[in-house]
């Protein structure tokens, strides 16, 4: 079977991110932020049976992100440190700039989710929602040294439970 891997498609938005919160405060209140997703009308059928589970995936497209001009970079910038590739972070600098949160759903009225741990701008395109169940659950991960998410592992989490695990 043979693909055409250089085919482009469209995706349509089935809502967007509202939040309050000014962009530049976003990374850094991720774990507490609360928002809304805003589903579109014609798709709100779909939301059905989803306030039975506790955790969300939300997709959505980083509309306002640069163009991807590099794939490779420096871990927030620091200097030292070996360049790493695109995809061996999470950066809004990508080829498709598509962004994937872990999210508590908090609460479904009509057509808005209220959902904790989304770092989305508002109005940021949300392009698909998935529900957040045991097969998603991994919990023998490995994350290299340089990586933000190591750092905050070691703060709030217990990382001796991977065999190689940043310690």
């Amino acid at each position: 079977m043979q693909t055409d891997t250089h085919r482009t498609f469209t995706l349509t938005p089935i809502g967007h991110v509202v939040t309050e919160v000014p962009d530049e405060e976003i990374p850094r209140r991720r774990r507490e932020l609360v928002s809304e997703v805003l589903i579109l009308p014609e798709y709100v059928p779909g939301l059905t049976a989803l306030e039975a589970y506790s955790h969300l995936i939300v997709i959505f497209y980083m509309d306002r992100a640069p163009p991807c001009t590099e794939l490779l970079m420096r871990p927030n910038t620091e200097t030292g440190r070996p360049a790493v590739g695109a995809f061996a972070m999470r950066t809004r600098n990508r080829p498709n700039p598509l962004g994937l949160a872990v999210v508590d759903l908090l609460e479904i009225n009509d057509n808005r989710l209220k959902v904790r741990r989304l770092d989305a701008w508002h109005g940021t395109p949300v392009v698909d929602l998935k529900p957040y169940d045991f097969y998603d659950i991994h919990t023998e991960i490995c994350v290299p040294e340089w990586s933000n998410s190591a750092r905050r592992g070691r703060a709030i989490g217990d990382p001796t439970s991977a065999p190689d695990a940043v310690k």
